[in-house]
């Protein structure tokens, strides 16, 4: 073997040592994203209708009687609704604590919308409430400030009667990962401004459809 071929089996020896001690010496790419869909807790989900002033009706737990919750101004008493979900993420099919949030989306659909010809403008408020027992004083907030909020872009009309609406929570749902959250809880309002005449029935059914039809949150994270 000459002096030129042993540096050369040297050099191709040290190199593919390199090589292996840094996994092949590529680029692994890329972290790996997974998408998880979470739907809400029927037990937990409900609203709350201010009747009067510093005055509350609460209704939380779906039942055979009760399938659907609200958001907004109903037209005949004028009193207002807010609608709060409560989404698990602990355990199988939730998100990590030390996940990175890539995306978040909200999906809810719409069983009614009441009158018909109104437009109704939503927006969704991080909340945080444990244990997850609806309180009166939930619906104010001061009471119950929000943690982080999101304006629904565009109107609730007639069109969306029927419809699946996904609304994009990231910015929530980053929150909540920062703050340790278990749960992800979102108060369902009429946004602020001048009032509007309009009240929005959510699907939050218990039956065979729920997969379909009742609120789910999906999250994309690394």
């Amino acid at each position: 073997m000459t002096k030129f071929t042993l540096q050369l089996a040297i050099a191709l020896t040290l190199a593919a040592s390199a090589l292996t001690g840094c996994g092949g010496g590529g680029d692994s790419g890329p972290p790996q994203s997974f998408t998880t869909q979470i739907s809400s807790d029927p037990g937990y989900d409900g609203d709350i209708q201010q009747t009067s002033p510093g005055v509350y009706a609460v209704t939380q737990g779906m039942s055979a009687s009760v399938q659907s919750v609200f958001a907004g101004i109903e037209p005949a008493g004028g009193t207002e609704f807010r609608t709060f979900l409560d989404f698990q993420l602990t355990g199988p099919g939730g998100v990590p604590a030390n996940a990175a949030i890539e995306s978040a989306y909200l999906d809810i659909y719409i069983n009614s919308l009441q009158p018909s010809t109104t437009s109704v403008p939503l927006r969704i408020e991080l909340v945080a409430f444990q244990p997850p027992t609806l309180l009166g004083t939930d619906f104010d907030r001061n009471s119950q400030p929000a943690l982080a909020y999101v304006q629904v872009p565009g109107l609730f009309v007639l069109a969306d009667v029927g419809t699946n609406v996904s609304i994009d929570v990231t910015d929530l749902m980053v929150r909540a990962q920062q703050m340790g959250l278990v749960d992800f809880q979102v108060r369902v309002m009429e946004d602020l401004g001048p009032a509007v005449v309009g009240l929005i029935e959510i699907n939050d059914s218990t039956a065979s459809d729920r997969a379909i039809h009742a609120p789910q949150l999906t999250v994309t994270y690394q």
